[in-house]
């Protein structure tokens, strides 16, 4: 597993390109389609089960998901949440981004990142992380041509309860 990590500048910077959209928070009447772009990034969810994971995180301001709306499409989401643990600052971390494969390379994504860095900002946050599968050339790059840089790479363990 891959850990990308940002500690200063913005998604946006060096680009005057507007959005023909607009980078909301999510709503319930989002469910449906997070759950179907979850899928495009391989983590297979029905809006009920999407539906439960806010209910989790509803009573937490250390948590926010915002979505791309593109029309009366929505084209893409991203999660971010306040990351606290002992050893270190706490920081911000996306737990997911994904845009839809028709709306890729459109400046949704960066757009998307921009918002999340704002927030994270909001948050007293110093620094923004993410981890991404050591097989996702394409979104490093993405990443890296956003100012995130490579920190660490490790196994990620876990066991069912």
């Amino acid at each position: 597993m891959t850990h990308l990590d940002k500690t200063a500048g913005s998604a946006t910077s060096g680009s005057a390109e507007e959005f023909a959209g607009e980078i909301r928070e999510a709503r319930p009447r989002d469910y449906a389609r997070i759950a179907e772009l979850a899928g495009q990034l391989g983590y297979p969810s029905s809006p009920d089960e999407i539906a439960k994971r806010f209910a989790g995180m509803q009573h937490s301001n250390e948590h926010a998901v915002f979505v791309a709306q593109v029309g009366s499409e929505l084209a893409g989401w991203l999660a971010v949440f306040v990351y606290r643990v002992v050893e270190a600052d706490a920081r911000a971390e996306v737990s997911g981004l994904v845009v839809d494969e028709r709306y890729r390379s459109q400046r949704i994504g960066m757009h998307l990142l921009a918002r999340a860095e704002r927030w994270a900002r909001e948050k007293g946050c110093r620094a923004i992380g993410l981890r991404s599968n050591v097989i996702r050339d394409r979104a490093h790059a993405f990443y890296e041509r956003h100012g995130y840089r490579h920190v660490k790479t490790q196994k990620s363990l876990r066991k069912d309860l």
